[in-house]
């Protein structure tokens, strides 16, 4: 997040008695504290007395100094209005768009705050999205654990916000009635199409639906590779993703055996044997959308190589046939364009062009990793053509540009799947600043009692789940990986989930 400041570059590197870490740019995820040498990075909130002092010497840093900044944020110091005393929030959604807006919530207001996932564990793209290798990036559920807490949190899991009432899902209208304000931190997972002949044949997939498949997410389906077949997949898109998905595909699986990857994937990658990865970009490597760490990620991966090449054209021509077995590597080959993938019961190759030439890459498994869209939800306005909630300011609006009252989107569900953590972040502190806003100009209140929404959730969907039930599935999936010497080995399926939760409902 280049959050810890004087740099190397900046004055006072070498010479200042502490670094300081930008409260606003942090995200807590503690690799920071992990990487300190002499154990002298600690939350805020576990200082001891004399050492509370800190808080503000390292605030006062960037107040003081504001042409330091982080690059994508500055600090913020907000007034702190009067509100109502007995605000109820819901948030649906636990990725963290909706673990920073449930922190602010707390941190600037005295709501009381129920949390929302249409399945039974929380986390979002933290669970179902970051790479099983990546388990650092993951350390930022800690903190929302500790929210979830909260005496003045209730959470409820295994509950989905949607139009149909006969399949137990709570509506917009039901939430509108019940809450004071409604935040939409629902992600986008939803992945763009090609829109090429051949794109729905078996072994052509999304980078969604693998990614969800092999982070254990319930229902997710596999893909179709062949055991005996070219050893080759095909990523079309340059993005952190698309590397996270060949990365995973290209390893080694007694590498993966060590993560919390689904037991499902790590027995497919064991079985198969891709060794081969490309990923195609349209335009040239200066375009490519990777950030430069996740690509020096690559270059860790033992015993396989990466080759980037300069003549596109020579490339594809050397990959119509098998990939040569006994060897890995993860190719990029850009100014590409797909137009095709070609197989009759199956995906056998896929049709390229590389400047201006076509050629056909022979491989048994494509992935589109080109953009993700939200999904829409009946009841809300919905931009199709973005594939997000249109907002202004944070609030939901309608057709005529009208604020839905009470109800706000954030994160990819408001922006688009652009931006990482930390914009999400910031996005969910302005978002919940604007709700301070409208909350002390009266403009949004609800009318229902938080006794008849814990019963229309009762009758509802009966087999929704608090924190006890959530803890209680984490420690069930943590004794299972300690088993493995992993840290976790995921369900993959609600009903198991349910099972180790007792079935516990709020």
């Amino acid at each position: 997040m280049n959050c810890i400041h004087p740099t190397p570059e900046e004055r006072g590197f070498g010479t200042s008695d502490i670094l300081h870490i930008d409260p606003e740019a942090c995200i807590d995820c503690g690799a920071c504290a992990d990487a300190c040498p002499v154990d002298a990075i600690f939350p805020a909130d576990r200082l001891s007395a004399r050492d509370q002092i800190f808080v503000e010497i390292n605030a006062g840093y960037y107040r003081d100094h504001p042409d330091i900044s982080s690059g994508w944020s500055g600090v913020v110091y907000p007034e702190i209005p009067r509100l109502p005393h007995d605000l109820r929030i819901a948030i649906v959604g636990t990725g963290p768009s909706g673990g920073y807006t449930l922190r602010t919530v707390l941190n600037r207001t005295d709501a009381s705050v129920t949390v929302f996932d249409k399945l039974p564990t929380p986390g979002g793209l933290v669970r179902a999205g970051v790479a099983p290798d990546h388990p650092s990036t993951k350390d930022v559920m800690k903190t929302f654990d500790i929210l979830y807490r909260d005496p003045r949190v209730t959470m409820a899991t295994n509950v989905e916000i949607g139009p149909d009432v006969d399949a137990g899902q709570i509506t917009p209208g039901e939430l509108a009635q019940h809450f004071d304000a409604v935040f939409y931190a629902v992600g986008a997972a939803d992945a763009r199409r090609l829109d090429i002949p051949g794109e729905d044949l078996p072994g052509s997939t999304s980078a969604t639906d693998l990614v969800a498949w092999y982070n254990a997410v319930p229902g997710a389906q596999g893909p179709t590779i062949p055991v005996d077949g070219s050893g080759r997949a095909v990523i079309v898109g340059t993005g952190n993703v698309a590397l996270d998905v060949a990365r995973i595909l290209v390893s080694p699986p007694e590498s993966l055996a060590t993560t919390d990857i689904a037991d499902r994937a790590l027995t497919l990658l064991r079985r198969q044997d891709i060794h081969e990865v490309v990923l195609l970009g349209r335009r040239g490597q200066d375009a490519a959308a990777y950030t430069a760490a996740e690509y020096r990620a690559l270059s860790v991966i033992p015993g396989v190589e990466v080759v980037v090449h300069d003549r596109a054209t020579a490339a594809a021509s050397d990959l119509t046939a098998p990939a040569a077995p006994g060897r890995r590597r993860i190719v990029f080959l850009f100014d590409t364009v797909v137009d095709a993938v070609i197989g009759d019961d199956a995906l056998r190759s896929v049709a390229v062009t590389t400047d201006g030439r076509s050629h056909r890459i022979v491989a048994d498994l494509l992935v589109r990793s080109i953009g993700y869209r939200s999904a829409p939800i009946g009841g809300l306005p919905f931009d199709d053509a973005a594939g997000r909630f249109p907002v202004r300011d944070g609030r939901i609006v309608d057709a005529a540009g009208e604020p839905v009252v009470g109800a706000y989107a954030v994160g990819w569900a408001a922006r688009g799947s652009t931006g990482g953590i930390g914009a999400n972040k910031l996005n969910a502190v302005q978002t919940v600043e604007t709700f301070i806003g409208d909350a002390e100009a009266g403009l949004t209140r609800a009318t229902g009692t938080a006794a008849a929404f814990t019963e229309l959730l009762r009758r509802r969907q009966r087999r929704s789940l608090g924190y006890r039930g959530i803890a209680a599935i984490d420690r069930r999936e943590r004794e299972l990986g300690a088993r493995q010497g992993r840290p976790r080995v995921k369900f993959t399926e609600v009903g198991e989930m349910l099972a180790a939760a007792g079935r516990r409902r709020r």
